[in-house]
């Protein structure tokens, strides 16, 4: 494969429509299983210093858990489900297929037959700029339904779109691009960075199952590095979704807003929600690139060589 695995025999790298089902496989699988603790890291996200009267306030991911099934029911962890399980499929298959493309695109433009340190996170970078125009306009209707204090307002994904769109026309939908495109870049030129180096040093896997653990392994990683370094450009992105602004009004950059948490909130504050977040996105790393290979190792053999 291309893009996760060099192989000693240099199979022929599979068709772009493989690359794209797998990755969408793999994310409605991650997304269903870990979604509840999304709902919970976006509540502990939004939650500033200041104190709104009447609103629920969480002392951490166990305190926000319990609060929302006591207060709304369990199913309210689910709210908001339906744009990124819509989104999930394209999302993570433009993930991996456009980490596939830019590999290979970076790979001839320097003339490197392997893929190396550097290339690796130029790569998870592309494909993370590439991601992030596709999953704006859904993470702004995920964040609005998820907020307590705005979902009253919504009866469900398409009202949300309609009012946006009525307010501030067709554009509205891509509130917080730029810092939707910094969230992704980071995280996945950590994601995919990280990967690399963790397979480098990892004893070479002498079978399918050794393989598949090194895979999870290094996903898991690689998870956990990209939602460190991302997290704080999520705090931000978050919170600009959830804003209304006049029209005319300034929409604040992703680093002065970052600076400006920080000041008003501490260092703790540029990683609400990191608790979850990380729980979800470090063994979700590993099961998309589980899941991802286990799909791309079945088309191999479906094609039979010479992707084999």
């Amino acid at each position: 494969m291309a893009s996760t695995t060099e192989t000693a025999s240099k199979p022929k790298p599979l068709p772009f429509y493989a690359q794209f089902t797998a990755g969408a496989i793999a994310g409605v699988s991650e997304l269903l299983l870990l979604y509840p603790l999304d709902t919970v890291k976006t509540r502990l996200m939004l939650q500033t210093k200041v104190e709104v009267p009447g609103a629920e306030r969480y002392n951490g991911m166990v305190d926000a858990f319990r609060k929302i099934v006591a207060s709304e029911g369990a199913g309210r962890l689910y709210r908001g489900l339906i744009p990124p399980l819509m989104l999930e499929a394209p999302k993570r298959a433009v993930k991996f297929a456009a980490n596939d493309f830019w590999g290979k695109t970076y790979r001839n433009a320097t003339g490197s037959e392997k893929m190396t340190q550097g290339l690796s996170v130029l790569t998870g970078c592309s494909a993370g700029a590439t991601e992030s125009i596709v999953v704006v306009p859904f993470e702004l209707v995920k964040i609005r339904l998820q907020d307590r204090a705005q979902a009253h307002l919504y009866k469900g994904p398409m009202d949300v779109v309609q009012k946006i769109v009525a307010k501030d026309g067709l554009l509205g939908l891509y509130a917080g691009l730029e810092s939707t495109f910094w969230r992704h870049v980071l995280w996945n030129g950590g994601y995919f960075g990280c990967i690399f180096q963790v397979r480098a040093l990892m004893p070479k896997a002498e079978n399918k199952g050794q393989e598949l653990r090194n895979n999870f392994i290094s996903g898991m990683i690689g998870g956990f590095v990209g939602t460190a370094l991302n997290t704080p450009a999520d705090v931000f992105k978050s919170r600009v979704q959830n804003t209304t602004y006049a029209p005319g009004q300034k929409k604040p950059w992703t680093l002065p807003g970052i600076i400006q948490i920080g000041r008003q909130e501490g260092f703790a504050g540029l990683y609400k929600g990191f608790t979850p977040k990380v729980l979800r996105l470090a063994p979700g790393g590993g099961v998309l690139l589980l899941v991802v290979e286990v799909v791309l190792d079945q088309f191999r053999k479906v094609l039979g060589p010479p992707y084999l």
